[in-house]
């Protein structure tokens, strides 16, 4: 099976797609994946870095509310879907498969009007303007929770398949034990993970500084954060005009490479709570203080979060709320409660879905064999 796969713009929309690319690769070698996103986009690194062929198109991000920029939206787009239309006719894949973000559009778009079986994945309960769009034309949708059936149009809804979220390989198989032993951990160290999502998240960087400020030095805790690319050296700027000297329990990164190793050795993951970084939390089932981005489409992180907090994997701080007093407040209900940190962990891992990609990759063969390439 030769699969095209397109997603980008956020971890959210690439991780799911290198995981789906991965599956594909495993269930059989003869199986061929070539990753479609933007020319500079993250996930050019990530599916290169992560051994994929890939190829770029020109993509715009489509704003909510009619603007001028729309209007240069609709012209690359249509140079998109061109560009993506040679790729398609080049290398005659089977099935074209997105993941989200507006790469998403020319090319699924593209797999569409050349009548190549078509699937798209929505991550969150509420779809995302690309995905919206595309249900109309794609042959199948894959939904990671029922309650987005709602969402979409009344007559995309007979397309729609419950799979999940996929997670990458290196996390479903991450060995706690030994990660911890790679990142130098005492058994009694308790390791604290922060991340705001792939781009960063500046509401906790700025209330990390206070808890680094509190445990900077202490031997029984470490501090692993990440800021963001764009936003490390203006955290690291803070740091050094508060005058904190970090000490060798405190790392700070910009972006987290090593991310299954991390995620595994953790007892508490501090982030944002996107559907990707959710099912990553679960699958490995990591305690989590949850800090929904406010700004995110249709307030969709929030729902999230409380999924996990009802469930009582998750404590929830919004945004408007979050500072590094809070911060410090639940970190220390958590790690001082070795009860709490063991419930927290085994309610966290009662909601992993570690069959995701079988579902997926199921679809998948269906559709190819239902609707072969013409």
């Amino acid at each position: 099976m030769r699969v095209l796969i397109t997603g980008g713009g956020t971890g959210g929309h690439i991780n799911p797609a290198l995981a789906i690319a991965q599956k594909i690769i495993s269930e059989d070698s003869a199986n061929q994946v070539l990753y479609v996103g933007t020319r500079d986009g993250l996930e050019r690194e990530l599916a290169s870095k992560a051994g994929f062929d890939y190829r770029y198109v020109t993509a715009k991000y489509l704003k909510r509310k009619i603007s001028f920029e729309n209007v240069k939206t609709l012209f690359a787009s249509i140079k998109g879907v061109a560009q993506a239309s040679r790729i398609i006719s080049e290398f005659k894949p089977d099935i074209v498969v997105g993941t989200g973000g507006y790469v998403c559009g020319p090319v699924v778009l593209a797999g569409s009007i050349k009548k190549v079986p078509t699937m798209i994945l929505e991550q969150n309960v509420f779809p995302g303007v690309t995905n919206k769009m595309l249900s109309k034309f794609v042959d199948v949708i894959g939904i990671s929770f029922a309650e987005a059936e709602k969402y979409f149009p009344e007559e995309a809804r007979k397309k729609l398949v419950l799979v999940g979220n996929p997670v990458r390989k290196d996390i479903l198989t991450a060995d706690r034990k030994k990660s911890r032993t790679e990142l130098n951990l005492r058994p009694d160290v308790i390791c604290v993970y922060s991340f705001g999502g792939s781009g960063g998240q500046v509401s906790l960087n700025e209330a990390i500084v206070d808890v680094i400020k509190k445990y900077n030095g202490q031997k029984n805790i470490k501090i692993i954060h990440v800021t963001g690319k764009k936003l490390y050296q203006s955290f690291m700027d803070e740091i050094n005009e508060q005058n904190i000297h970090l000490e060798n329990n405190i790392d700070i990164v910009e972006y987290m490479y090593d991310a299954a190793i991390v995620l595994s050795a953790s007892d508490i993951v501090i982030g944002s709570a996107g559907a990707i970084t959710i099912a990553e939390i679960t699958a490995l089932g990591v305690p989590a203080i949850l800090i929904p981005k406010t700004y995110t489409a249709e307030n969709h992180q929030e729902y999230n979060a409380r999924a996990l907090e009802k469930k009582g994997a998750a404590r929830v701080i919004l945004e408007k709320d979050l500072d590094g007093k809070k911060l410090i407040k639940e970190i220390e209900e958590i790690i001082e409660n070795k009860n709490l940190l063991k419930t927290m962990s085994t309610n966290s891992k009662k909601m992993g879905n570690a069959d995701v990609e079988n579902k997926i990759y199921d679809s998948m063969l269906k559709l190819t064999v239902l609707k072969p390439r013409k």
